[in-house]
């Protein structure tokens, strides 16, 4: 355990900095600083899920893409969900993006949530992805090879995939909307 972790309830571990981001987060999701203390609900208080691109030069890509509004859009084989044991994402879920040493970098909110076979993904979604040249070419060709790797012989063009679209929270320009 690191200087930035500590015990959580029933043994689990909570990182200090997904906390303090949380914390500075929850205004822009209309989630005021006595929620916490009156405990609204479980989502005023305790932290979304958080998650990383990897830890490579193209997820550090991802995630500034992210930040500066590029990227709105992302894509999961439904495969790849079942294999951690992970469910579909629902509109509205909220998640938090960390960087590949684990500093939370942004908070996104779920806005549209489809399943559709790999092949009938269009270009309207590979371009809110943002990858490569943000085309439907680059975008079947880059995926096909990922999921190639990832799902071998379980991978073929009628593979279902979840497209999920989101907006980003925080970080945001301006001012945390006051709440309380």
């Amino acid at each position: 355990m690191t200087d930035e972790q500590v015990e959580g309830v029933e043994g689990a571990v909570e990182d200090v900095r997904i906390a303090a981001f949380w914390q500075a987060a929850r205004g822009h999701v209309g989630f005021g600083k006595l929620d916490s203390v009156l405990g609204e609900s479980p989502e005023d208080v305790v932290p979304p899920p958080s998650w990383s691109y990897g830890d490579d030069d193209e997820a550090a890509e991802l995630l500034a893409r992210v930040l500066d509004g590029r990227r709105t859009a992302h894509a999961l084989a439904v495969a790849e969900l079942e294999q951690v044991g992970l469910e579909l994402p629902r509109v509205g879920d909220l998640s938090i993006v960390v960087d590949h040493a684990g500093t939370p970098r942004a908070l996104l909110r779920t806005t549209e949530v489809a399943v559709v076979p790999f092949d009938q993904v269009d270009a309207d979604h590979a371009a809110a992805e943002a990858e490569g040249d943000g085309s439907l070419e680059f975008w079947r060709t880059h995926h096909e090879e990922s999921w190639r790797r990832v799902l071998g012989e379980g991978f073929s063009p009628s593979t279902d995939v979840v497209l999920e679209r989101f907006e980003l929270i925080y970080p945001t320009t301006g001012p945390t909307p006051a709440v309380d």
